[in-house]
């Protein structure tokens, strides 16, 4: 009789254990604030690589500039490498080097003078696409910009629109720098895998 006693508090014990073990997870789950999902709930399909070409107007000079300085540091005057600006810009973006050339989207954001040694720049922006298939989509970019090196590369780090879920790389490549001015056009090639 005992052991038939204990087989049965043994098999209440482990009943009970089990109930309590669904009962927190289901509490627990259904507090969660995430979730897992498949691409498909999103309407995502294949993923794709593309690659974009425009040139970059970052215009200083002038009464109608489209790069400002929005900030300084007080040592910013003494340094060569401008350490401590900030600089806000809405920068056109055009098919050809030539302004005149067909307009494709803006270059929006922020650049920041992030080098005591050298003129590099810490670039937080994004490509608002106005043109063709893009039209409404934008790209973020969020790295280092070494100015005076051949090729930059920064990384795409997201992006809305057809751009969900981008990411990436953009190579720079000064194109023209006119240095009594400060003007500069900017050659971009932007490869991004996107949806």
């Amino acid at each position: 009789m005992a052991k038939i006693f204990a087989n049965a508090t043994s098999s209440f014990i482990f009943l009970f254990n089990v109930i309590l073990i669904s009962l927190t997870l289901t509490a627990a789950k259904s507090e969660s604030f995430s979730r897992n999902l498949s691409p498909k709930t999103l309407g995502l399909k294949r993923e794709k690589l593309s690659h974009l070409r425009f040139y970059f107007h970052d215009i200083v000079s002038g009464s109608n500039p489209t790069a400002v300085p929005v900030a300084r540091a007080s040592m910013t005057k003494n340094s060569f490498s401008l350490f401590g600006m900030v600089t806000m810009m809405d920068d056109p973006l055009t098919v050809k080097p030539e302004i005149s050339s067909k307009l494709v989207g803006r270059a929006q954001g922020i650049y920041a003078s992030a080098s005591q040694s050298e003129l590099s720049f810490l670039m937080a922006l994004n490509f608002v696409f106005t043109e063709g298939k893009y039209n409404g989509s934008t790209l973020s970019i969020l790295g280092r910009n070494s100015v005076f090196s051949g090729i930059r590369e920064m990384p795409v780090v997201g992006g809305s629109g057809l751009f969900r879920f981008a990411r990436g790389y953009a190579q720079a490549k000064t194109h023209d720098l006119d240095f009594k001015t400060g003007d500069a056009i900017v050659e971009y090639n932007v490869y991004v895998f996107h949806y």
